[in-house]
């Protein structure tokens, strides 16, 4: 059991990981972050996600939250988050929006929406503040 939070290095994926503990913490859950990377990053790119993924994992050591922190290749997104929430047997997924113009918040995301429509579980959004 756990909380399963799609992260980037991003306002969203700040506030989704920031959401993730506040729930972690209230269900006295681990907390399960992920990022997916697509198969044709450089290794450039994958060097920069590895070094927020470890500062991700500091973090959450010093707050003394349960975590695991996966950097997975898989490359879809939202297969990704319903993969591992399934395997964890989460009982919560987060993640972040985009703030979107009048017109783009009638189209959600393609991986936001597959995982609201497909998670086992509750899905959470949240966006950033301001």
């Amino acid at each position: 059991m756990g909380i399963v939070v799609g992260y980037l290095a991003t306002p969203e994926g700040r506030a989704a990981l920031d959401a993730a503990v506040e729930e972690a913490r209230h269900r006295h859950l681990p907390v399960v972050v992920v990022l997916s990377v697509r198969p044709d990053e450089t290794e450039e790119r994958r060097a920069e996600t590895s070094t927020a993924l470890a500062q991700v994992r500091e973090e959450l050591d010093a707050l003394g939250v349960e975590h695991d922190v996966r950097m997975l290749d898989g490359g879809d997104v939202a297969d990704d988050l319903i993969g591992t929430a399934e395997e964890v047997g989460a009982q919560l997924v987060v993640l972040g929006l985009r703030r979107r113009s009048p017109v783009g918040k009638l189209i959600l995301g393609a991986n936001a929406q597959r995982v609201l429509f497909d998670a086992p579980c509750p899905v959470l959004t949240v966006k950033p503040a301001g």
